[in-house]
């Protein structure tokens, strides 16, 4: 009786490649030689009679098969994983891996606690986080949740709310003796604000107001711009450099010791939301299912 699925190294060996961005460096992973990776994933597109690869002198991309089946084998090597876990678990002991990715913002703020406690619970389980505030495929990219800011559009993935962040305007107490504090939303045009970079649109972040009970998307301008890092505008504005707006729990702390002001506190009233997010048609496995609950729980708010 012939193997049925003897093909799985070669399936390893693509996916390698895939995460790793490069035959050299999933040769680096899988301890073997670039040309063995080629030669593997030449064997698995001969089977499939699909192209899974584009290569060129300069970048290793997916063609639209590759995608299909880059997903379809991370999910299959999960359940082998998944099943592996839990023949080899102890006494129920909770193992396996979770990627998530999340903003700086929550990623320095909110969640170090909370890592701390699942550690604390499920000290077999090993966490990748990536703190960044591009918003990554989660799919491509093979991460089982990420964290999202604000209101999100319908990308058909699962989106469970996490805490409603209240939004404020501050400087710091050098700015306001040097350049006073504006008294209305108008006089805000004569301050040097800092206004950030949206990775996802490469547009400004408007600030957002609730003035006399109506919502107000106001979009500052700046000789000076912030991209990539939105933690830059909270630095900035302690530096005395100008006015920011940001979530009361990244200023609460400088605003009891003094290192930064609130202004304009007749106009705060606007929240954004932070979700955690993940693919519906993804199996999660025990270990990611755990974090999201311990995510979403009631009383991690505040």
């Amino acid at each position: 009786m012939s193997r049925k699925f003897d093909y799985l190294g070669d399936v390893e060996a693509f996916i390698a490649v895939v995460e790793h961005g490069s035959f050299t460096a999933g040769a680096v992973a899988l301890s073997t030689t670039p040309s063995v990776l080629s030669r593997a994933i030449a064997r698995l597109e001969a089977r499939l009679g699909r192209q899974l690869l584009q290569r060129t002198t300069r970048r290793l991309g997916l063609t639209e098969a590759g995608r299909l089946y880059l997903e379809q084998a991370r999910s299959a090597f999960a359940l082998l994983d998944e099943a592996e876990r839990d023949v080899q678990g102890q006494e129920g002991e909770l193992t396996g891996r979770v990627r998530m990715s999340v903003p700086t913002t929550y990623g320095h703020y909110r969640l170090p606690p909370l890592v701390a406690r699942f550690a604390r619970q499920y000290p077999r389980v090993q966490i990748e986080l990536n703190i960044t505030n591009r918003n990554v495929d989660l799919v491509a990219e093979g991460f089982d949740l990420a964290i999202r800011l604000g209101h999100l559009p319908d990308s058909g993935l699962v989106a469970r709310k996490l805490q409603d962040e209240s939004l404020l305007l501050v400087a710091s107490p050098a700015y306001i003796e040097r350049a006073g504090a504006p008294r209305t939303l108008e006089d805000l045009r004569q301050h040097v604000c800092l206004p950030f970079v949206m990775p996802r649109t490469g547009r400004l972040a408007p600030w957002v107001f609730r003035d006399g009970g109506h919502d107000v998307d106001w979009l500052p301008t700046s000789p000076i711009e912030i991209s990539d890092d939105v933690l830059g505008v909270v630095s900035l504005a302690e530096q005395g450099v100008g006015i920011c707006q940001s979530y009361e729990f990244i200023v609460r702390d400088r605003m009891d010791r003094g290192q930064l002001v609130e202004l304009l506190p007749q106009l705060r009233g606007r929240t954004r939301p932070f979700s955690v997010v993940y693919a519906p048609h993804r199996r999660q496995s025990a270990a990611a299912r755990a974090m999201i609950e311990l995510l979403t729980e009631v009383d991690n708010a505040a």
